[in-house]
C-alpha cells in the first residue's frame, strides 16, 4: 500500500523560504512520478508542481514559477519542494501525490484522480 507522508510545514515570514518533503513508501518509488496540490482555506485544491518518474520533466502552476522547484531523491524515496519568495497567498495545506501507474508520459494531467494522496502540511506565510 502507497504511503505518503508530509513534512517540513510551518510558519515564514513572507520573502522567506521553506522546503517541505514527502517520504513515499509501499511500492518502487522511482518509476513513479510525483506532485504537490495545495489547499487554501475556503478554496478548492489546486495543482502546485509536477516532476515526472525520470524526474528530467517539472512542470508549475503560473503563480509559483520561478519561485518554486520540484526535485526528487530516488536513493531517499523522497520528493521535495522547495518554496522561495513566500507569498501571503501562498498559504495552504500542501499534499504529496504520486502517479498510479509507472513509466507515464511527462504530463502533470497524469495525476488527475489519483488516489495516492498524503495528509498534507500546513504552510503560513504571514504579512
Amino acid at each position: 500500500q502507497v504511503q505518503l507522508v508530509e513534512s517540513g510545514g510551518g510558519l515564514v515570514q513572507a520573502g522567506g523560504s521553506l522546503r517541505v518533503s514527502c517520504a513515499a513508501s509501499g511500492r518502487t518509488f522511482r518509476i513513479y512520478a510525483m506532485g504537490w496540490f495545495r489547499q487554501a482555506s475556503g478554496k478548492e485544491r489546486e495543482f502546485v508542481a509536477y516532476i515526472s518518474w525520470s524526474g528530467s520533466t517539472t512542470d508549475y502552476e503560473d503563480s509559483v514559477k520561478g519561485r518554486f522547484t520540484i526535485s526528487r531523491d530516488n536513493a531517499k524515496n523522497t520528493v521535495y519542494l522547495q518554496m522561495n519568495n513566500l507569498k501571503p497567498e501562498d498559504t495552504a495545506v500542501y499534499y504529496c501525490v504520486a502517479d498510479r501507474q509507472p513509466y507515464g508520459s511527462s504530463s502533470r494531467y497524469n495525476l488527475d484522480g489519483t488516489d495516492y494522496w498524503g495528509k498534507g502540511t500546513l504552510v503560513t506565510v504571514s504579512s
